[in-house]
């Protein structure tokens, strides 16, 4: 795969991602809210996307994900 077409793929799958936060966003305001920490998990994933591209921001997304359960105590956590 020729690095050009690489970066064009890359560049879609950041745009269906922070697609897929939005409508995520949308709907999650008609739902309690569960996230511990601020920003929430899905504006936190979408702030990393923005900033260090596709693949680094979902890998930290995740990453936020899994510390986002009940033996945690969250608060605020920004994107490094």
């Amino acid at each position: 795969m020729e690095p050009r077409s690489l970066t064009i793929n890359t560049r879609k799958m950041k745009k269906i991602a922070l697609l897929l936060i939005k409508i995520y966003q949308k709907l999650s305001k008609y739902t309690p809210r569960v996230c511990r920490f601020y920003p929430s998990c899905s504006e936190y994933t979408k702030q990393a996307i923005i900033k260090y591209g596709f693949l680094k921001g979902c890998y930290l997304g995740i990453l936020r994900i899994i510390r986002c359960h009940p033996l945690n105590s969250g608060g605020f956590d920004p994107v490094p």
